[in-house]
């Protein structure tokens, strides 16, 4: 990570939004570009945390999904619904879990059409390794409080609901 900035680049950014197209646009600037920003931070947080294990944020979800199922298999398909990435994503995911050893691809038992992911028994080992150290960390929120988290997942749950993100 570079040095830290002398000064806020987003609010020198609201600065500059009132000045040019006034009050009312800046604050909604400023908050998309902190989320955008949180994210960035946030994504690096983890995927630092998860390199011992060979893993990015995404494939440790992609995991994830496959630990947390029933059978320890889903269907690409359904991975990529739940997800909410791209099917050409989904293939690249779990290309990277097969390599590590952490998944397979196996034949869907009555649909010839249908290739499932299955975790193996070393990707259930370092599923729950990982989590440990995601937990560990708060998955990278510090310095938030509980109650910060809480009340962000919440305003953003909002916005996902405005958007159709998920059916209620």
């Amino acid at each position: 990570m570079s040095d830290p900035l002398s000064f806020d680049p987003i609010e020198e950014a609201a600065r500059q939004w009132r000045k040019h197209w006034g009050a009312a646009p800046a604050p909604s600037m400023a908050a998309v570009t902190s989320i955008m920003r949180a994210q960035q931070i946030l994504v690096a947080r983890l995927n630092e945390a998860l390199a011992p294990f060979e893993l990015s944020f995404a494939r440790y979800e992609a995991l994830m999904l496959l630990f947390l199922s029933r059978r320890g298999s889903l269907p690409l398909g359904k991975m990529g619904a739940r997800l909410q990435v791209h099917p050409a994503s989904v293939t690249n995911l779990i290309d990277g879990l097969e390599r590590l050893g952490y998944a397979t691809r196996t034949p869907h038992p009555s649909d010839r059409r249908t290739t499932l992911a299955a975790i193996s028994e070393r990707g259930r080992e370092v599923a729950a390794q990982a989590t440990e150290v995601l937990n560990a960390i708060r998955f990278g929120t510090e310095p938030l409080r509980r109650s910060d988290v809480v009340a962000l997942t919440d305003m953003l749950r909002c916005l996902r609901a405005g958007a159709g993100d998920f059916s209620s």
